[in-house]
């Protein structure tokens, strides 16, 4: 299971379990709880598009 899907099991309304037990039981950084994720910027889509195209080639 990737990170960002292990990130979504997270439940910050559960009073029971705290965030940082949660984070440990499921291998996830607390830091990339808290952080906002940032939006891939047009070099990096212009970057990984051409890897796809020599990959694919």
């Amino acid at each position: 299971m990737s990170a960002p899907d292990r990130r979504q099991m997270l439940d910050h309304d559960d009073k029971t379990v705290s965030i940082r037990r949660q984070c440990v039981l499921l291998g996830v950084a607390r830091s990339s709880v808290y952080r906002p994720e940032r939006p891939a910027n047009d070099n990096d889509l212009a970057l990984m598009r051409r890897i796809d195209e020599l990959f694919t080639a």
